[in-house]
């Protein structure tokens, strides 16, 4: 079978073909932020702030499994585009059988570890004597969710490798009105709180499975979960290289969410509420740019493996554009409405107080944080695996942590919400740094091949 996303990939003008496939992934990534904003706008109807800082202090932990679903999804996804580029079909389908039955044993396999480390993981999430019977109930249920949540993650991201990208967002979708219908009955109609949370966000999640299992079963797809395509010699290498910096990137955001909500337990579970709602807020700007990066990596990767670096470079400089843009008028919206956004999640003037300031801080590195976006993605795109991984481990690792640890040790609460933006500004510059050397080493070793 041919992809029929063939055309797209390799002769639509590059506006168009970014159109086609960033659109929808960008609306992929936006039910992504109703998703996680559904349970905390919810549990902050109970008019709870315990809940709502317990949900925050949880939320790193669920997005870890997320981030086992990119290590299948986005490593797979990587390659399928190079390899449908390279015209080897039947080599993608045995990438989509593998990813398909390493993310359901990797989900079975951390049921048991998260279970397991429940103790562990809730002395260090920054839980209080007030928060910590909440966020074990929370976790709990996600913890049994963890081979849906790991399966949908993945094949959302997987299928747009073939250029599938509408029905990735489809199934982002049905995950999410599965979602916020079930939240308020259970949240708030059966009177289950954060319980009644994360259940629903597990169904969701199994749904999401069902519509992909779904999509493949139709027969309209060049890849494949057949157990006779399943195979790991020459497939694991080239998922895991490239999955596993993106998977680091995810993990890392969460980890540096815990080490914040650690820093902030010092000022208040109050403080810790307003920087989870003032995230969760801020999701919207940080998945609308994540989104379009995630959008053009197969248009890279395919160009990249039909050796068009021409192409590869279009593709690059017009979504840096695209993505800036948008950056730009989502921060002077924000900036101007903050206090209204966080008002949307909880009734709590103390956590409305606390929350505002915070949101305008991350604010100063949205309108160029999609840069760093995008050409993290193309990294990851081409293969280039050491280089997409010093970009994951350097944001939300090597440069975050210092910043939190400093500028929280001279300059107070000030100092630790602002720790993200600064992070992410020093990250934005490495990107371009990294890539214009690296493109320029493509572009002089083409010249030589011609």
């Amino acid at each position: 079978m041919t992809n029929n996303n063939d055309a797209v990939f390799r002769d639509a003008p590059i506006p168009k073909a970014v159109a086609q496939m960033a659109v929808p992934t960008m609306l992929s990534m936006l039910v992504v932020v109703l998703y996680n904003m559904v349970d905390t706008f919810f549990v902050g109807q109970t008019g709870d702030a315990n809940q709502v800082a317990a949900v925050s202090v949880a939320t790193p932990v669920f997005l870890i499994l997320m981030s086992f679903g990119n290590m299948f999804g986005i490593g797979g996804s990587s390659l399928i585009s190079r390899l449908l580029g390279a015209g080897e079909g039947e080599r993608a389908k045995k990438v989509s059988a593998f990813c398909c039955y390493g993310s359901l044993i990797w989900g079975v396999i951390m049921i048991f570890v998260f279970l397991a480390a429940m103790p562990f993981i809730l002395s260090v999430i920054g839980t209080s004597e007030y928060t910590i019977g909440y966020a074990r109930d929370y976790l709990f249920w996600i913890s049994l969710g963890a081979p849906f949540i790991i399966f949908a993650n993945g094949f959302c991201n997987l299928i747009r490798g073939e250029g599938a990208a509408t029905a990735s967002m489809v199934g982002n979708m049905v995950g999410t009105v599965v979602n916020i219908i079930l939240d308020p009955i259970m949240i708030l109609a059966l009177g289950w709180g954060v319980t009644g949370a994360a259940i629903a966000t597990v169904i969701g999640n199994i749904c999401a499975c069902f519509f992909y299992l779904f999509y493949f079963l139709r027969g309209k797809t060049v890849l494949s979960i057949h157990p006779r395509d399943f195979a790991v010699r020459g497939i694991i290498g080239g998922v895991i290289s490239i999955g596993l910096p993106a998977s680091l990137n995810n993990i890392l955001m969460s980890l540096s969410n815990i080490l914040l909500n650690k820093y902030l337990a010092g000022y208040g579970d109050n403080a810790v509420a307003g920087m989870g709602v003032a995230m969760k807020a801020n999701m919207l700007v940080v998945f609308v740019q994540l989104g379009l990066a995630m959008g053009v990596q197969p248009l890279i990767g395919f160009a990249y493996g039909a050796s068009n670096i021409r192409r590869v470079r279009g593709v690059v400089n017009f979504s840096a554009i695209c993505t800036t843009v948008m950056g730009v008028l989502l921060t002077v919206i924000y900036w101007f409405t903050a206090d209204s956004i966080i008002s949307i999640f909880i009734n709590d003037a103390a956590v409305i107080e606390a929350g505002v300031p915070m949101l305008r801080a991350l604010m100063f590195s949205a309108p160029v944080l999609g840069i760093m976006f995008v050409l993290q993605n193309a990294l990851q795109a081409m293969g280039r695996a050491a280089a997409a991984l010093v970009l994951a481990v350097s944001r939300q690792g090597f440069i975050f942590v210092p910043c939190v640890i400093i500028a929280g040790a001279y300059l107070g609460m000030t100092g630790i919400i602002f720790s993200q933006p600064v992070a992410d500004l020093f990250s934005v510059v490495m990107s371009i740094v990294m890539f214009i050397y690296i493109a320029h080493r493509l572009s002089h070793a083409a010249e030589s091949a011609a």
